[in-house]
C-alpha cells in the first residue's frame, strides 16, 4: 500500500485523537509517564491518574525526590504497579546519570526500567520528532489485519515480521501525525471486536478486510489454563487502627501495603498469637475475593479478626497499625483498599 502513511497523516489531523492531556506537549517527562502508564492500560482509565500524578508530581526532580510509598499511593487503583516502582527508579537515575535531563538518544532511554522497544520509539517520536516505529498492541492489530500477517503477535517470529513491516512504512515527514494516527486507529476504528471498517482509511488495501479475515486477524493468544493460587489475609482490627504489612520489593503489589497472609491451611487464632502475639475473637470469614493476573489467579480468603490484646512490639518488621482513616490514604493494591473499606463497617 503506497499511500499508507499519507492516508493515516490525512485521517489522523481530522478524526483522530487531539486533546489528550498528553498531547501538544514537547515535555520528554510527561511524555514518558503517559506512555508507561499507557502500557497494557486504555486511555479512558488512565486519564485521571495520568491528571493527578503529573499534578503531584510536576517534573523529574519532584519524582525523584519522592519516597515510594508517596509515589504508590498516588498510583493506586492502577494496577501493573511495577510500573510506578520503574518511574521513580528511572527519575532517580534522569537526575543521578543525566544531570536531571531526560535523555534524548535511544539507547539511553531503553536503559531506564520499564521501557521497552515501542516506549523508547514513541517517546523519541513526540518529545523529539524522531523517525522510529513503535508497536504497540493496537499497532500490532492494524498492521496484522492490514497485511495480513497471521499468527500470534507475542510469537518471535511473527512480532519480528510487524517490527519489520512498522520500520518499512516509516514516512519521510510528519513522523508525529503518523505516530499517532496508528495509535487512533487501533483504538478507535481498528478495534479488536467490532472494528468500523468502513470508517478506516486504508480499508481499500486491506487484505483482511477483502478476505473477510478481519476477525481471524490477529490470531489470539493461545489457551492456556491458568494456575489457581491461595492466600488467607487477615484484617487485624484494634481499638480503630488496622495492621498492615509492607510487601516485597519484587513480585505481585511490590512494596505496597497490605494485609499480613498466611497459607489456607494455617490456623488463624495460632497464627495471630505467634506472629503478632495477638489475642483475637472468633474469625469472621469476608466474602470470597478472585484477582487475575496474567500468569495465574489468585483466590483470597479474606477474614476480619477483632483483637482483644496485642503487644505493639512483637509486630515483625515492615508492619505497621494505622489508624482506619490513614491506611484509607496508603499505598494499596485495589483489591486490598476495597477490604478495607469493608472492615470499617465493623471497626
Amino acid at each position: 500500500m503506497r499511500d499508507f502513511g499519507a492516508r493515516l497523516v490525512f485521517w489522523q489531523r481530522r478524526h483522530g485523537r487531539h486533546n489528550l492531556p498528553w498531547q501538544n506537549t514537547r515535555d520528554p517527562y510527561r511524555i514518558w509517564v503517559s506512555e508507561i502508564m499507557l502500557q497494557q492500560t486504555q486511555v479512558a482509565t488512565v486519564i485521571p491518574y495520568y491528571v493527578r500524578f503529573v499534578e503531584r508530581f510536576a517534573d523529574i526532580k519532584s519524582l525523584a525526590r519522592a519516597s515510594l510509598d508517596d509515589v504508590l499511593a498516588v498510583w493506586s487503583g492502577l494496577g501493573y504497579y511495577s510500573r510506578a516502582v520503574n518511574l521513580h527508579r528511572g527519575a532517580q537515575m534522569v537526575m543521578n546519570d543525566h544531570r536531571g535531563i531526560f535523555p534524548r538518544n535511544y539507547d539511553r532511554i531503553m536503559e531506564l526500567p520499564g521501557i521497552g522497544r515501542s516506549t523508547a520509539a514513541a517517546i523519541c517520536v513526540f518529545a523529539y520528532g524522531q523517525k522510529r516505529a513503535i508497536l504497540d498492541g493496537n499497532v500490532r492489530r492494524v498492521l496484522a489485519r492490514c497485511f495480513g500477517i497471521s499468527g500470534y503477535p507475542g510469537e518471535k517470529s511473527v512480532q519480528e515480521k510487524l517490527w519489520r513491516k512498522s520500520e518499512a512504512l516509516l514516512p519521510r515527514s510528519n513522523i508525529r501525525d503518523y505516530t499517532q494516527g496508528l495509535m487512533d486507529l487501533g483504538a478507535e476504528v481498528c478495534l479488536r471486536r467490532n472494528p468500523d471498517c468502513r470508517a478506516c482509511p486504508l480499508h481499500r488495501g486491506c487484505v483482511a478486510y477483502k478476505a473477510g479475515r478481519v476477525n481471524e486477524l490477529p490470531a489470539p493468544r493461545p489457551r492456556k489454563a491458568l494456575p489457581h493460587k491461595q492466600t488467607v489475609m487477615l484484617i487485624l482490627l484494634h481499638k480503630g487502627e488496622v495492621l498492615l504489612q509492607k510487601r516485597p520489593p519484587a513480585g505481585v503489589w511490590a512494596s505496597m501495603w497490605s494485609f499480613p497472609e498466611i497459607a489456607p491451611e494455617d490456623e488463624v487464632r495460632a497464627a495471630c498469637a505467634e506472629r503478632f502475639a495477638a489475642r483475637v475473637k472468633e474469625p469472621k470469614w469476608l466474602p470470597l475475593l478472585q484477582q487475575g493476573f496474567s500468569h495465574f489467579e489468585l483466590y483470597i480468603r479474606p477474614v476480619l479478626l477483632q483483637v482483644d490484646s496485642v503487644q505493639r512490639q512483637a509486630a515483625e518488621p515492615g508492619q505497621l497499625w494505622l489508624n482506619l482513616d490513614d491506611a484509607q490514604h496508603a499505598a494499596l493494591p485495589a483489591p486490598v483498599r476495597k477490604l478495607l473499606q469493608q472492615a470499617a463497617n465493623y471497626a
